[in-house]
């Protein structure tokens, strides 16, 4: 069995060797035109909402899992007066700073593994993101959690916008996209050889990566554990992982699709 060290270095690696390929795509050069707007957001509709709901106004924030910085520079059009973005790749982190100085704004990007923070981010922060596709890189919710919950200060709220595990048992690239094809309690980790990409496939690499099937109940038993307490939970049937998943957006069969979660860290509360 990997051990959780090399599954997180293991990751790292396979990140900082796909990061070119982010770099060749559309994505990056409509990023590239358009940072330079003050109200800059590459946000849809849901997580705009959901951190209006939060209210970011006047208020500090902590992207953990902040990728190429895009989210992180969006915080700034609705209100955050400060954001640090935190990465272990350094390769996108290289990106962010690129959009960053294209930016009005000044977030500041940190490279760390989320397990293994710098001690000055401890209690720092009112608001902590996490969005689409970092929970499944983590190996144990209830360790990640406790981490993610240092960061805070206490009463600081924390919001995950993230894709509905019940995916995780469909293949929307198979001739039968609604067939079963992976048990929801599958415990070991997809093993992947090829570049992590957002489309398509990825060409083969040499580092692989690792993604967990976490439950729902892995993830809520990982928030109370960490003494946070939930303040809102709400499923969407619309998608927000790759373009092939919206083959499951279908109005007259609504399954859950992603999710929004809004906890409070009660830790010196």
């Amino acid at each position: 069995m990997i051990s959780f060290k090399d599954v997180i270095t293991g990751n790292r690696d396979a990140w900082n060797a796909s990061a070119a390929l982010h770099r060749k795509s559309a994505t990056w050069q409509h990023l590239v035109e358009n940072v330079i707007r003050d109200d800059f957001s590459c946000l849809d509709s849901t997580l705009t909402a959901a951190l209006e709901q939060v209210g970011l106004s006047q208020k500090s924030v902590v992207q953990l899992g902040c990728n190429n910085g895009r989210e992180a520079l969006s915080l700034f059009a609705l209100g955050a007066t400060q954001v640090v973005g935190v990465d272990q790749s350094s390769e996108f982190l290289a990106q962010a700073r690129e959009l960053a100085a294209l930016s009005p704004h000044s977030p500041v990007f940190i490279e760390a593994d989320i397990h293994n923070l710098p001690s000055d981010l401890d209690g720092r922060f009112d608001v902590a993101l996490i969005t689409i596709g970092v929970l499944n890189w983590m190996p144990d919710m209830r360790v990640f959690f406790t981490h993610v919950a240092k960061v805070l200060k206490p009463g600081g709220v924390l919001l995950v916008y993230e894709t509905h595990p019940f995916l995780e048992i469909l293949n929307p690239g198979s001739v039968d996209p609604w067939r079963v094809e992976h048990s929801y309690f599958q415990t070991e980790p997809f093993i992947e050889t090829s570049a992590i990409v957002y489309e398509g496939e990825g060409a083969e690499i040499e580092h692989p990566s690792y993604w967990h099937i976490h439950t729902l109940g892995e993830v809520l038993t990982g928030i109370a554990k960490a003494d946070f307490r939930l303040i809102r939970f709400t499923e969407f049937p619309h998608s927000n992982r790759e373009e092939a998943y919206a083959v499951y957006e279908d109005p007259r069969t609504q399954v859950p699709m992603c999710f929004i979660l809004i906890a409070e860290n009660r830790s010196g509360v």
